[in-house]
């Protein structure tokens, strides 16, 4: 009866943390996810090459290289709350960062206001991560990232519809067409207004987390008598989290691509709705989360999600980059019956990613910090440093568009290392635990 009264009672406690934990993976998502409808409108406004509208993104993620460490340090000195609160006041300054850059239309700015908004995130991304792991028991923490997840991507799918909703409706017949100065700065001035108002809007609740009843997380280790340098070799000596770290960069490298470049694929193959369409992959991840949540650790382990996952998203690689984008199959059996446009099959393809891509992190966070103790922030540190593979991936599929006959279609193939060894990781780098 005792034990009955007790697990009801830290149900209880635990619900109002989870529920702020909550609302920040949705802002976490919201400012990510915008990059996907972000990246295709500067590159008509500043008339960007496919290389230079991957930097767009390479400065969001690059930031994670050089903050992560600082961050898990940071967070060690003024605790996971005021780290929260902290990472929302610097995403602030980044959105306000946007409104001179829109003004002058000058693209180093605008990559500036990038880096900063991604070290917020960072700093963001350290502190509130461990909250869903150790707040609860360890073997369903698969299960609670997944929660947390589809709010994260669930804020994907809206992002690009109130982009669209607030910027694109008033330029839709731009797409393929010349642009005159006057349409261009229209077009810069357009983003002013929304980015104000995010800014104003995560100041406010960053503000508001300084106030809310978060219990502070035991301190693992005295930041005095160890150095960032020690904690950090002492993590990576388990193979289990540096492997893990190396398979979540490749699998942030593939979900970037997925999500951030299909709107800047669409544009180029004259689609008009290119602003939306990274709603379709956030779309498609959402439902992998909740595939996750029912049947992960019930029906199947996070080992075997994760093996299926990397599979999935081999065989979705190989359709992209072979697949015919005057084919409307896909869409005619999905799409059409609906009143939906019909869209190519590549496209709906990229979109299906997500659905491959869904139970990586939520699998692989869990099986990397597993045993670590301690080592707990250093080791989310790392595994938050992952998140720079969405710099490079981007990065080198837009090297590979320009180097290959197919194209931005030829570019998707850089995936096909990041899920092999996301394949690997499943299969025997998560039961590593020692170099020899």
């Amino acid at each position: 009866m005792e034990a009955s009264v007790n697990i009801q009672s830290r149900s209880k406690s635990n619900f109002l943390p989870m529920a702020i934990v909550a609302t920040l993976f949705f802002i976490l998502g919201f400012a990510t996810w915008l990059n996907g409808s972000l990246m295709p409108y500067l590159k008509q406004i500043l008339q960007l090459t496919p290389f230079q509208a991957s930097l767009i993104l390479f400065s969001f993620y690059i930031a994670v290289t050089f903050t992560a460490i600082p961050s898990a340090s940071l967070i060690r000195k003024v605790g996971y709350k005021n780290g929260m609160a902290l990472g929302m006041g610097v995403m602030m300054v980044a959105g306000l960062l946007f409104i001179p850059a829109a003004k002058t239309q000058f693209f180093p700015l605008f990559l500036f206001a990038q880096l900063v908004m991604g070290a917020g995130q960072t700093l963001l991304q350290t502190a509130v991560n461990p909250y869903v792991v150790r707040i609860g028991p360890e073997e369903s923490a698969a299960a609670r990232i997944s929660i947390m997840g589809i709010l994260n991507k669930g804020a994907g799918v809206v992002a690009p519809m109130v982009f669209t909703a607030l910027i694109l409706s008033n330029f839709t017949d731009t797409v393929g067409t010349e642009l005159s100065q006057v349409k261009i700065d229209e077009m810069a001035n357009s983003l002013i207004l929304p980015y104000l108002g995010m800014a104003i809007f995560i100041g406010a609740l960053g503000f508001a987390v300084t106030k809310a009843p978060l219990p502070e997380l035991e301190k693992e280790v005295d930041s005095e008598t160890s150095s960032d340098q020690g904690l950090v070799k002492e993590a990576l000596s388990h193979p289990s989290l540096a492997l893990g770290v190396l398979a979540l960069f490749f699998y942030v490298a593939a979900e970037v691509i997925a999500g951030d470049t299909i709107g800047a694929f669409a544009l180029s193959l004259g689609v008009e709705s290119y602003g939306v369409m990274t709603s379709f992959t956030m779309g498609c991840m959402v439902l992998g989360y909740i595939l996750g949540i029912f049947l992960i650790p019930k029906f199947i382990s996070q080992q075997k999600a994760l093996m299926v996952s990397a599979i999935l998203g081999l065989a979705l690689t190989a359709g992209i980059v072979m697949g015919d984008n005057h084919s409307f199959a896909i869409a005619n059996v999905v799409l059409v019956p609906f009143g939906f446009s019909p869209l190519p099959d590549t496209l709906l393809l990229i979109a299906c990613l997500g659905l491959a891509n869904a139970i990586v992190w939520p699998a692989v966070f869990p099986l990397a910090l597993s045993g670590l103790g301690k080592l707990t922030s250093t080791g989310s540190a790392l595994l938050v440093m992952g998140i720079s593979g969405g710099a490079f991936g981007p990065l080198f599929w837009g090297i590979t568009s320009g180097a290959t006959d197919l194209g931005q279609q030829g570019g998707y193939m850089v995936m096909f290392p990041c899920y092999l060894f996301i394949l690997f990781y499943a299969v025997k780098g998560h039961k590593m635990k020692s170099w020899k």
